[in-house]
C-alpha cells in the first residue's frame, strides 16, 4: 500500500443554498479530500494548520477515520480559516460573502518524517508556493504528485502556478479554469497546451456534467451520476481528488487504463459529497453505500452494440 500525504485547507465553512443554510461547519479542500481518501483504507496524512477555535470533535472525527493528523497543527491562540458563500438557484454559480484567512496567512507546512518517502503526494488548493515548499520536502519525487488549484491563483500567482505545474504529473481543474488558463474554449485543445506545461495527466471536473481524463492522445470520460437532489455542491471538486488519489494510493497502479476508474471512484464519492451540507454525507459514508452506487455507475455507463459492416 502506497502512503499518501494530502496537503490543504481544514477550515470552517458557512453555506447556504436554495435548500437552506447552515452556521460555521467542519470544511476545507484536505478535509474532504481526507474524508473520501479514508474509504480506502490508505497510509493518509493530512498536513494543515487550524486555530484554537477548532473543536476537538472534528479532530477526533478526521482520527477515527485512520487519517494522521500529527502534522496538523493547532495555533492555540489563532482563528482556523473562514469561508462563507451563497448559491445561486443553477448551483453551478455562487458568491463568495467572507474569506478570513486567519491562521493559514502564514501557514508553512511541515510534512511528517515517517511520510517524507510517500509515494503519493495530494496538493490541494493552496498558493502555488505552499504547494511546491511540499514537494521540495519530500526525500525523493514521488511515484505520483497532483495538484488541484483555482482560478484565484490564475489571477494573482500565475508564475508560482505555472512553475509548480511544471512539476506535477496530475492536475485536477475544472472546465473554467482549463480555459483560464490556456485561453483555449475547446478543452481538448486547453487539455494539450497544460500536457506541454508539465502534467502527463489532466483532469478536467466539469461538474454535474461529470469529468475527463486526457493523457496523450488517449481520452476517458466519466459522467456525473444522475440525482434527485443535490443541497450543496460545496467540496465536490475536493472528494472527487480524493476519490482518484485514495483508490490510486490503494491500487498502486498509474496507468492510464487504471486511472479511468480512479477518475469513476472520484465521480461516485462526489456524487454522495453533493447531497448533503458540508461533509455531512461523507462523515458517515459506508462502504456498502459507496459499492452500490459504483454498480449504478455501471449500469448507467455500459452497454452493447452491434454496428453494421
Amino acid at each position: 500500500m502506497n502512503k499518501l500525504v494530502i496537503v490543504g485547507t481544514v477550515a470552517f465553512d458557512a453555506i447556504e443554498t436554495p435548500f437552506g443554510k447552515t452556521d460555521k461547519i467542519l470544511g476545507g479542500a484536505a478535509t474532504y479530500i481526507g474524508l473520501a481518501t479514508s474509504q480506502f483504507n490508505v497510509d493518509a496524512a493530512i498536513v494543515s494548520v487550524v486555530g484554537g477555535d477548532f473543536p476537538q470533535s472534528y479532530l477526533d472525527l478526521l482520527a477515527n477515520k485512520n487519517i494522521d493528523i500529527s502534522n496538523l497543527e493547532v495555533v492555540k491562540e489563532g482563528k482556523t480559516f473562514f469561508w462563507s458563500g451563497k448559491y445561486h438557484n443553477d448551483m453551478n454559480t455562487r458568491d463568495t460573502l467572507v474569506t478570513e484567512l486567519n491562521v493559514l496567512e502564514h501557514f508553512s507546512p511541515v510534512v511528517p518524517k515517517h511520510y517524507k518517502d510517500a509515494e503519493i503526494v495530494m496538493l490541494g488548493n493552496l498558493h502555488p508556493l505552499v504547494q511546491q515548499s511540499v514537494l521540495d520536502q519530500m526525500h525523493k519525487k514521488p511515484k505520483l504528485s497532483i495538484l488541484d488549484t483555482m482560478n484565484f491563483w490564475m489571477d494573482i500567482a500565475l508564475k508560482d502556478l505555472l512553475a509548480v505545474i511544471k512539476n506535477v504529473d496530475v492536475i485536477t481543474i475544472n472546465d473554467e479554469e482549463a480555459r483560464q488558463l490556456t485561453g483555449e474554449y475547446a478543452l481538448v485543445t486547453a487539455a494539450k497546451k497544460i500536457h506541454a506545461m508539465g502534467p502527463k495527466y489532466v483532469v478536467i471536473k466539469k461538474g454535474e456534467h461529470g469529468a475527463l481524463l486526457f493523457h496523450n492522445d488517449n481520452v476517458f470520460y466519466a459522467p456525473a451520476l444522475p440525482l434527485e437532489d443535490v443541497f450543496d455542491p460545496t467540496g465536490a471538486g475536493d472528494t472527487f481528488a480524493g476519490g482518484f488519489a485514495g483508490y490510486l494510493a490503494k491500487t498502486g497502479d498509474f496507468s492510464f487504463e487504471n486511472m479511468k476508474k480512479a477518475v469513476v471512484y472520484g465521480s461516485t464519492l462526489a456524487s454522495f459529497c453533493v447531497q448533503k451540507f458540508g461533509t455531512e454525507q461523507m462523515q458517515q459514508l459506508t462502504s456498502e453505500a459507496v459499492r452500490k452506487r459504483l454498480l449504478q455507475f455501471k449500469e448507467l455507463t455500459q452497454f452493447e452494440i452491434i454496428l453494421d459492416k
